[in-house]
């Protein structure tokens, strides 16, 4: 304030001594007005960002607290869902990881098959790891089972596991009866309730996929071994269990690749049984088993 009235000094002086009107008066009178003028508009400018601001806080301290409470209150509820479920699925994957660790231990048991062991014999050492695989799964359904109605939430935290459980059970019986192992079987072999905690199809159908990749292997260690009626049987088997699963309606996804991995085990199967057939060593049996497969 004291440097504008500074310069209306210093201006109505330089306009007296320097002014042509012929009347001064009337021109400093009119700058001396102006001057106020815009003296009185910064002085409003300046006070007025300070009412909005008052204001502005004043909306925000009426408004806020209903709806800062209600979103406060709705995050700290998400924050102890999100709590509760990561440790639940912590403890999912604990039991998974040592479901996994079992399954390991066994299929290292079974390859013991392709050097032509004994089949009871090699049966014999996988078949102890059964109890244990057991005893986690039932583990597994009491830690799911305090969460009603939300299986398939966590479900993808042991699917793997269970897949390989049931490729590894479906082919232990398969060496011993030549036969499938069908869903209800792996149920109760894993004393799973289906009510409550079953086994999922898909994957019990992804491991039986994963049981057709060891059957090739099989076979041809079996001929080299001298077995020359394995191949006929191996490949009546994989025809019936492809034809089976042709009669599902399976969308592109992971489990429809492993159907169709299904078909060069099938294939390869084949190679080794008409090799063996050329050769006369093979025996005649029933002939079901030389059909070809067509491609899907």
């Amino acid at each position: 304030m004291k440097s504008v009235s500074r310069t209306l000094i210093t201006l109505t002086t330089a306009l007296s001594h320097r002014s042509i009107n012929p009347n001064p008066k009337t021109l400093i009178s009119a700058t001396t007005a102006t001057v106020s003028l815009r003296l009185n508009s910064t002085t409003i400018l300046t006070q007025q960002p300070t009412h909005r601001n008052h204001s502005f806080a004043s909306m925000a301290a009426g408004d806020s607290s209903p709806t800062s409470a209600a979103v406060e209150k709705q995050f700290d509820e998400f924050r102890h869902r999100l709590e509760e479920s990561g440790s639940l699925r912590d403890r999912i994957r604990a039991v998974a990881t040592q479901i996994e660790s079992t399954t390991r231990m066994m299929h290292s048991s079974l390859l013991l098959i392709h050097q032509s062991r004994p089949i009871q014999e090699v049966l014999e050492k996988a078949n102890t790891q059964i109890d244990v695989l057991k005893e986690l799964f039932s583990q597994l359904a009491e830690i799911v089972r305090e969460r009603p109605g939300e299986y398939y939430r966590y479900h993808g935290d042991w699917r793997t596991e269970a897949q390989q459980v049931v490729s590894l059970f479906a082919f232990m019986h398969w060496l011993e009866t030549g036969e499938l192992l069908i869903h209800t079987e792996v149920e109760e072999k894993l004393g799973l309730n289906a009510s409550e905690f079953g086994l999922d199809v898909e994957d019990y159908l992804i491991g039986i996929c994963f049981m057709s990749n060891e059957l090739p292997r099989y076979v041809v260690n079996q001929v080299t071994a001298g077995d020359y009626d394995c191949p006929r049987k191996v490949l009546k088997f994989l025809t019936d269990l492809h034809a089976s699963f042709r009669l599902l309606n399976l969308r592109n996804d992971f489990l429809r690749k492993k159907f169709d991995g299904m078909k060069y085990d099938l294939r390869r199967v084949e190679e080794v049984y008409y090799d063996v057939k050329i050769r006369g060593l093979a025996s005649t049996g029933d002939g079901k088993g030389e059909q070809t497969v067509q491609e899907a």
